[in-house]
């Protein structure tokens, strides 16, 4: 009998401290990630440019929408467990809820206000964030061509005629116009602090459109998985003055590298862990020549690219 109580006194204090031992994980794990967003870089949750900001906001939004019924549920769910549990004799068991009209309205009616309200905001936010929806601003955009090769990024400036692997530069306050084709399989072009993803297709020519709002250097990255050198298929875009814009091009003018097809031609062979690379000048029609090259017939297509 003694035992028996023994085993019992000891089995109630494993729960004790089992609950225990879950709270303060529970709690440490919060706490760990409240610390880890507010001293790291979250990209996403830490916006530059207007359509960043935009999308963060839908995020929230959302988010905070969906946790009117997750919350709910989640204290149910502890709440039910509890009162209900095996050890509870004292616990009312009513099961026959099922033709209850009241509770039959709320679970109903609920989820579909929230559904209502989340379709307005994606109908909404899919026409003001559409990446062809260029921005309207009173400064002159710039045009930037981009190229996603194996295992690097190619950015050519057809109003500046200069070009760069891996580098990418532009004034705040000024409406960025990105051209997105790829000489490569399918990747993915992606600053996290200035807008969301648009993928880059060979033959094909898509487009985003962004405006950093302050100065800085922003992680860019390739967000689909496109073979053994994806990891390291990572660029810098840096923002800064109108000036120091300017004096950026004139240095990349006195490189002694030409973007020509032969260079071109070495430049798309795979390679992993890029540099960053200058080009003086590119040439014209480059950009169309690479999409082209996978549209047209073959006796078409050797002629336009002796460039």
């Amino acid at each position: 009998m003694l035992l028996l109580q023994w085993c019992a006194k000891i089995y109630s204090t494993m729960k004790k401290v089992t609950r225990a031992i879950m709270t303060v994980a529970v709690l440490g794990f919060v706490v760990f990630l409240c610390v880890y967003v507010s001293t790291h870089n979250m990209g996403v949750f830490n916006p530059k440019g207007i359509i960043a900001l935009a999308e963060m906001s839908l995020i929230v939004k959302t988010t905070l929408l969906m946790l009117i019924v997750v919350i709910p549920v989640f204290i149910m769910l502890g709440v039910f467990s509890w009162r209900y549990r095996a050890g509870n004799t004292k616990a009312k068991y009513t099961p026959d809820w099922h033709s209850n009209i009241v509770l039959e309205i709320i679970w109903w009616t609920i989820p579909i206000i929230i559904i209502v309200f989340i379709a307005r905001m994606t109908w909404v936010s899919s026409h003001e964030l559409d990446p062809f929806k260029p921005i309207i601003s009173n400064v002159p955009p710039i045009t930037v061509q981009v190229v996603a090769l194996e295992w690097k990024w190619l950015f050519i400036y057809p109003e500046q005629n200069i070009a760069t692997v891996n580098f990418l530069h532009f004034p705040v306050n000024t409406p960025i116009n990105f051209e997105i084709t790829a000489d490569a399989p399918m990747n993915s072009f992606w600053i996290p602090q200035l807008a969301g993803q648009i993928y880059a297709m060979a033959g094909m020519d898509t487009a985003l459109h962004v405006m950093a709002e302050e100065s800085g250097e922003y992680m860019g990255v390739s967000a689909n998985y496109s073979g053994y050198g994806f990891s390291g298929m990572k660029f810098t875009a840096k923002a800064t003055s109108r000036e120091e814009f300017d004096q950026w091009v004139q240095t990349v003018r006195q490189s002694p590298d030409a973007l020509n097809s032969d260079e071109y031609e070495k430049l798309a062979k795979k390679s992993r862990n890029n540099n960053v690379v200058y080009y003086s000048s590119a040439d014209e029609g480059l950009y169309g020549k690479i999409i082209m090259k996978y549209m047209a017939p073959a006796e078409i297509l050797m002629p336009a690219m002796d460039m």
